[in-house]
């Protein structure tokens, strides 16, 4: 649900501004002659309008050639993070959670959000996958936390890297997907007990999460992450559901 409704959302934001940059457009293009001669022709409106309907394929056309634009874009940069994951993941993991080998030839970036009933899903697969595979993967851990539908994607995802600076990022992660039914204040601070961090640091640290968090968030944006949990595994990305035979069958894939 958390990835669909936000493709849903973003789907209709996108076309709504695809629609207004067209219907903008072509007033400009027919309507300032006209304004210009007569900035007060009431007019002006009626006649961009029918113009409009007996063209409205001009509007579908624009549409599509700029929907190609951002397809294309998108693509491009795509393509220059694969090859980051490949020759510099370094670049890719930053100063973000991993866990399973450092030395792994093989990199999964996951962008998951704490209050996700899909990324809780995933994360029983992911532990399961790293107990299997733990020399053969490095799973890098970012953040994408939907707060148009989860109040307390950002707030988890804040004592999440608060945690982290302490070294029980992995810890805090588990614990907030295992509870993940009572995200919340209470939860958030019990979990930093039962794991001895310093709770002043603690409190510290979650009002100064905001820069890293936005970090992924823009570079889930800039990459095309479309709702979580969203993955990036050698040249292919997959979303939602997934079953661990198929990360495996990627996975061998890369090393045949």
């Amino acid at each position: 649900m958390c990835r669909y409704l936000y493709c849903f959302r973003q789907f209709l934001e996108s076309l709504r501004c695809l629609v207004v940059l067209g219907f903008v457009c072509l007033i400009l293009s027919w309507s300032l002659p006209a304004q210009a001669a007569n900035p007060t022709n009431p007019q002006i409106e009626q006649q961009v309008l029918q113009i409009i309907r007996e063209h409205p394929q001009v509007i579908l056309e624009s549409l599509e050639a700029y929907r190609q634009q951002l397809v294309q874009k998108l693509r491009t940069t795509q393509q220059a993070f694969f090859q980051d994951l490949k020759t510099a993941p370094e670049k890719i993991i930053g100063k973000s959670p991993t866990t399973g080998s450092p030395k792994a030839k093989v990199l999964i970036v996951e962008f998951s959000d704490f209050q996700c009933p899909y990324c809780a899903e995933a994360h029983k697969t992911l532990n399961n996958l790293i107990d299997k595979h733990r020399n053969d993967v490095t799973l890098v851990y970012k953040n994408f936390p939907i707060t148009q539908i989860h109040s307390e994607a950002m707030p988890a995802a804040k004592a999440a890297w608060a945690a982290s600076q302490q070294g029980k990022f992995w810890e805090y992660h588990n614990a907030l997907f295992t509870h993940q039914n009572q995200l919340g204040e209470t939860l958030y601070l019990k979990i930093a007990k039962d794991l001895n961090l310093d709770l002043q640091l603690f409190a510290r640290d979650r009002r100064i999460a905001d820069a890293a968090i936005n970090q992924d968030i823009e570079l889930a944006e800039k990459i095309g992450v479309s709702g979580t949990p969203f993955f990036f595994l050698e040249s292919e990305t997959f979303s939602g559901l997934v079953r661990l035979p198929d990360i495996e069958k990627i996975l061998s894939q890369s090393s045949g």
